[in-house]
């Protein structure tokens, strides 16, 4: 059988499923607004090549809650904090879990990671352990030392670079990885702690970013399932091959452990924990196996790096395209740190604009613009409107944070409005103001949230109190390129060129 008669079989099998589903819901159940569908494959045309854009567009003429049809999924999407907050708040037990997709499936270990897996004891059991042995206080005040000392080979390396052209966000994915892999496998991953360049530190950058666009696709595969198999975006077999060559470097990462020390300056390291859990596991979810442990790494090592680094390196950005705002950081940094060591993590508390920069950055690129998908476990009813069992939630965080209902020059890079006397002193990122939710909201969360915003402040507030900046060739700071990539996470579509010169005594950035 050629393919054409199976395509045409498939459309027409697509078409009957899309009438006869469409048939069965009531007149009286309300669906909320959203653009007419095409047959078969719905909305999925409207999506674009950047669809948190491309969604932000459609609310502003459909509102901001609207229901798409992609394929045969019935998916909403939340545009606005008040919507938001009735998904995330008042329905967030409803909308507990993710639906079935093929990231999930061909990249996390079939759903054995904590990201993806189904609410329930298993979820229950790693976001426990996670939250106990890696994002509690007391284990990020244990290895408070261990980022302050990744910082430190990070400026260092900056210090040697000289003249020469530096490559921000390569140095930063570098910098955030080898401080996460200190305290979960008790060693770095990339290079010798000198900070010179490791070629392996690139192809797993770029192993991350792969995943985040792999991960951002909108595969045909997902929402017309009789179509699956053709995989006609060749997104399935790019998943699998990148999937291989994750689980050969966690494989290297666990074979490695075995043979080394599991041990950071008297700190036992998660992999150790976890490990020591496999036959001892005390919660409702059973025992650990070592393909969940895998896919935990996985889990961490991608969504605990790039988003850090990429949030960094927007950061950076925008405060060079400012240089009142990189002036007015630095004096705060002279005042408060002083121009005799680096500053520490204990500095944070006190640094009040950096505070507000990062809110700032978090705001107008938050690292994951188009949240998580979240599936609904029954029916429910949102702002009068009909939500199926079934439906695929997305919120639009990026539209959210640029709503000029909620925000004053929404496009403007403003610090200020979240100082005392602005506009939103008092909002913060952890998922209480649903006006800025970067990490998400409610039993989803990012685990990770807490090691997140401290790696954040720490590296922005190292960079601007270690050092002057300028940008590669000359280029005036107002033609930066400020595009962003297509992906999961919110990459520059360029990345920043700098030239960095050090403002601080000279033996601060020598090894001690």
């Amino acid at each position: 059988m050629t393919i054409l008669p199976l395509l045409l079989y498939a459309s027409i099998t697509g078409l009957l499923l899309y009438v006869l589903l469409n048939l069965r819901t009531p007149r009286s159940n309300r669906l909320p607004p959203g653009p007419t569908p095409w047959p078969i494959i719905g909305n999925l045309p409207h999506l674009g090549r950047i669809p948190h854009h491309a969604l932000a567009a459609m609310a502003t003429k459909y509102g901001p809650l609207m229901h798409l049809r992609l394929g045969v999924v019935d998916v909403v999407v939340a545009a606005s904090a008040s919507v938001a907050a009735q998904f995330l708040k008042v329905h967030d037990a409803n909308f507990a879990s993710r639906p079935p997709n093929s990231g999930a499936k061909h990249i996390a270990y079939d759903y054995q990671d904590l990201v993806f897996a189904p609410y329930g004891p298993k979820w229950r059991m790693l976001r426990k352990i996670c939250s106990v042995h890696l994002f509690s206080n007391k284990a990020l005040d244990d290895f408070r030392h261990v980022r302050e000392e990744e910082v430190a080979i990070l400026a260092r390396a900056l210090a040697g670079a000289g003249r020469s052209t530096v490559a921000l966000g390569q140095l930063l994915n570098v910098c955030t990885t080898n401080a996460l892999a200190r305290v979960m496998l008790g060693r770095r991953v990339f290079g010798d702690g000198s900070g010179g360049v490791d070629p392996k530190a690139d192809e797993f950058k770029d192993m991350v970013v792969e995943l985040m666009v792999l991960a951002g696709e909108f595969n045909i595969g997902d929402f017309i399932p009789a179509l699956d198999w053709l995989d006609l975006q060749s997104v399935t077999k790019k998943m699998k091959k990148l999937h291989l060559r994750f689980d050969s470097f966690l494989n290297t990462v666990l074979e490695d452990h075995k043979n080394g020390g599991d041990v950071v300056s008297g700190n036992v390291d998660l992999l150790s924990t976890l490990i020591s859990l496999k036959d001892d596991a005390d919660g409702e979810g059973g025992k650990l196996s070592d393909i969940e442990i895998k896919a935990l790494l996985l889990n961490l090592f991608a969504a605990g790096t790039d988003t850090s680094s990429s949030t960094v390196e927007w950061a950076m950005a925008e405060l060079i395209r400012h240089p009142q705002l990189m002036k007015q950081a630095q004096e705060e940094m002279d005042t408060v740190v002083g121009r005799d060591r680096l500053v520490s993590e204990l500095d944070l508390s006190r640094l009040t604009f950096l505070e507000a920069i990062v809110k700032e950055t978090f705001r107008l690129h938050p690292s994951t613009p188009l949240s998580l998908p979240r599936i609904a476990s029954e029916s429910c009813e949102v702002n009068g409107y009909y939500i199926p069992k079934g439906s695929t939630l997305l919120v639009n965080v990026w539209a959210i944070a640029r709503d000029p209902k909620m925000w004053t020059d929404p496009l403007e890079f403003r610090p200020s409005r979240f100082l005392p006397g602005g506009e939103k002193p008092n909002a913060n990122v952890k998922g209480n103001d649903f006006e800025i939710i970067p990490f998400g909201a409610g039993r989803r969360i990012c685990a990770g949230m807490s090691l997140g915003l401290r790696m954040v402040q720490l590296l922005i507030a190292s960079l601007v109190h270690a050092f002057d900046w300028e940008l590669a060739n000359g280029l005036d700071p107002e033609k930066l390129n400020m595009e962003e990539a297509y992906g999961l996470t919110l990459q520059r579509a360029a990345p920043l060129m700098v030239h960095p010169s050090p403002r601080l005594a000279p033996h601060l950035y020598k090894s001690s």
